[in-house]
């Protein structure tokens, strides 16, 4: 079995991040060039395994073969706390089309850990490996599971047997956050853990976290010494970040784009994501929303004036109609 994620091969991957990275966003971020990967927003498997019928509703993706519309492969991200329902679950996914499972052991929300899932699993290494085999035992042989790690829920010690525990359960994968439940995404993310799991154990290491610019990711592989990465806002501040980490690890990509979006490419970046983002929801005010939500990021790390018009905007017909005179930040000559 040739495994999508493995030594010798190096990988970016777009992050799952909830209410944020859904299929339309993984759409338009993967029709750029640079991921290799991209990872779907959690499905909460709670009281019980879930049908064959919700996978797809959750990531039309798996009608594709697990693929985005520009080709790249989706990973079905799973959570929760009982082993038996996460496989069923995971093996009812995969017959839904998914072709790899991820399982969420990172998510720091307190409304996902005091519901026992995400981060909370974090603090019984053992229950890690009781959830990761349940999952590999009952997906086919040729699929892969990985797993989403953080440091720990307190203590960033705690990723080492963390770690060790996924790989005995039979991950392919796991992908490391630099940061433990109780540090949230307060800066910085603490990359040497990393690096040392990265010794300890034979499969990949995905290295996760802080990762904002072509500095930051430089800084991260010198400590980590990998050759997987995954970023998520990071993707959202600068849609062309992907292409610009995936030329540093040599991954080939279909074009070449400039640093950052000049203006006109960032009009166009907006119009296709309304463009993609209309047909998927019956919300008229989703697709408004959704525009806001990614420029908020895009304004944390540079901020434009013409924000502040955007989110007075109430429908996204007002936002269609003044996108062509709105100004976006630009990167400025050195």
């Amino acid at each position: 079995m040739e495994l999508p994620i493995r030594h010798g091969r190096p990988a970016l991957v777009l992050a799952p991040m909830e209410g944020v990275t859904d299929a339309p966003m993984r759409a338009l971020l993967t029709e750029l060039p640079g991921f290799t990967h991209c990872v779907t927003e959690f499905l909460r498997i709670s009281q019980m395994a879930l049908p064959a019928k919700c996978y797809p509703r959750h990531a039309g993706e798996l009608n594709h073969d697990s693929r985005t519309a520009a080709g790249v492969p989706v990973i079905f991200q799973l959570l929760g706390g009982n082993a038996e329902r996460l496989a069923l679950s995971a093996k009812y996914a995969c017959e839904a089309g998914a072709q790899s499972i991820d399982l969420n052991f990172g998510c720091p929300a307190p409304t996902v850990n005091n519901h026992d899932g995400g981060a909370a699993i974090l603090r019984c290494p053992e229950r890690v490996e009781e959830i990761v085999r349940a999952v590999r035992e009952a997906v086919p042989a040729h699929l892969p599971v990985s797993a989403k790690l953080r440091l720990g829920w307190d203590d960033p010690n705690a990723i080492f047997e963390n770690a060790r525990r996924a790989e005995r359960g039979g991950a392919s994968w796991i992908t490391i956050h630099g940061r433990t439940k109780t540090q949230g995404y307060r800066p910085p993310a603490y990359w040497e853990p990393i690096a040392e799991v990265a010794r300890q154990i034979s499969i990949p290491v995905i290295a996760n976290g802080e990762i904002w610019d072509l500095d930051d990711f430089k800084r991260c592989r010198d400590i980590t010494r990998g050759e997987h990465f995954m970023i998520g806002r990071g993707a959202l501040a600068n849609p062309h970040l992907a292409a610009q980490i995936a030329g540093e690890l040599g991954i080939p990509t279909s074009a070449a784009v400039s640093p950052f979006p000049t203006e006109p490419e960032w009009r166009a970046l907006l119009q296709r994501f309304v463009e993609i983002s209309e047909p998927l929801s019956n919300n008229p005010n989703y697709c408004l929303r959704r525009v806001k939500q990614w420029m908020r990021y895009v304004d944390s790390k540079k901020p434009f004036e013409d924000f502040q018009e955007l989110k007075r905007m109430e429908r996204i017909e007002d936002f269609t109609a003044a996108l062509p005179r709105l100004r976006f930040p630009e990167l400025l000559p050195a």
